[in-house]
Parts: C-alpha cells; structure tokens; sequence
C-alpha cells in the first residue's frame, strides 16, 4: 500500500515538473581574434565589428579589444554568430584618439580560442614594415593578406594593402602568427587601401598607462 502512494506521489511530481519547464543556461560561445561581434546598447544590437584579440590580463579578467569606434564603455557584446546566446561581455574603457575599446568578458560565456578562420595569434610584437606582408582576419572578408607600407606618418599606425571593408574594424593585423596591429579605417575605396590601423604595441602601452582591464595582457 504505502509502496503505491509513493509511485504515485513520484509519477505526479514528474508531471509537474514537465509542465512548468526548467530554465537551463545558455552555452558558452567561442571567440578569437577574428571573430564576428555584435555590439549593442543593452536594448538593441547596433554594431557588427570584428574581436582583434582575447587573453587574459594581470588581474585574472578575460578581455579583449576591438575599435573604439565601434562601441564605448557600457556597451554590450555578443557573438554574432550567436546572438541568443545574449551579451558575453561589456566595453569597459576606450580611446578615442587610437581608436580601440577594453571588453571585460563573462568567463562563463565564453571559450577563449587563439584560432579563428586562418589566422593564429600566439604573441604581441612591435610594427610591421616594408616588405613585410601581413594578414588580417575579418568578419567581413575573412583573410586577406597584402604588402606592409609601414608607419607612413609616424602617427603610430601601420599601412597595409590588405583588403577591408566595413565590420572588419577591430580586426587583427598577423605576420606570422604575431598580432602586430588593428584594423581601424581604409582610405579612398573599400579593398583598394591603403589599410590603416593602430600600431598593437602603442595601444598596450597606453592601456598600460591608464591601468584597469587589459594592463598585463597575455593572448590565449
């Protein structure tokens, strides 16, 4: 008898708890330099970018970078091949002036990967120059490659033939597999170059400078 009450009791807790469903967290997402991000105000996506690099700096966070120009402290992130998955991190400093922007990442939501299409980042290294020829990696155009031109101005770029076009912003700038730079601007017309974009050394240095998120930063 009470070996039947207990069934019974266990098949209609079953049943209740089929019928009010149970919340399960989403999955994390994967994201390297190179990928795809969508970044927004909280109430709506507005930006498509490109994540330069992610790796973890001397406090522990999980951080990233891409253009300042396509998100100030605040905004949300998300990948964008993965925009149900919600935002993954928040911009939490930026200047202007070099144009890149600090994202503090969720270490829950997301994979950390130094892969991303065919470009491989393992190192930080000083400003590429003539003849070199770099690469980038898009999520636009995914990987184009092109001659180095170098620090034209001596305005602490670098300029490159390889092909960009909106959303690459942010994008890494490789020789070999050494981040050298970001992709931030093209001049004249898209895919015609000059590429510009800020020397990774300058931009290290200045978030040095101004201490918080990103100061010590080591590439995955």
């Amino acid at each position: 008898m009470f070996r039947r009450l207990a069934v019974l009791a266990v098949a209609m807790l079953a049943s209740a708890g089929a019928g009010m469903g149970i919340a399960t967290a989403a999955p994390p997402v994967t994201l390297g330099g190179g990928s795809g991000i969508t970044l927004g105000d909280g109430g709506q996506d507005i930006y498509d970018c490109t994540l330069t690099t992610i790796g973890n700096d001397a406090a522990g966070r999980l951080v990233g970078l891409t253009a300042a120009h396509c998100g100030l402290p605040g905004m949300t992130v998300k990948a964008e091949y993965d925009p149900a998955a919600g935002p993954v991190g928040r911009i939490v400093s930026a200047n202007t002036v070099l144009d890149y922007a600090v994202i503090e990442f969720d270490r829950g939501k997301v994979v950390p990967v130094n892969r991303v299409g065919n470009t491989t980042i393992t190192a930080l290294g000083s400003p590429a120059g003539f003849p070199d020829v770099a690469c980038k990696e898009g999520r636009t155009t995914g990987n184009t490659c092109g001659v180095v031109w170098g620090d034209v101005f001596g305005s602490q770029e670098t300029w490159t033939q390889v092909c960009v076009i909106e959303g690459d912003s942010g994008a890494p700038l490789v020789v070999g597999t050494t981040l050298v730079a970001m992709v931030n601007a093209y001049l004249f017309a898209p895919c015609a170059g000059p590429q510009v974009g800020t020397n990774i050394d300058v931009i290290f240095a200045d978030i040095t400078a101004r201490g918080g998120a990103g100061t010590g930063f080591r590439p995955i």
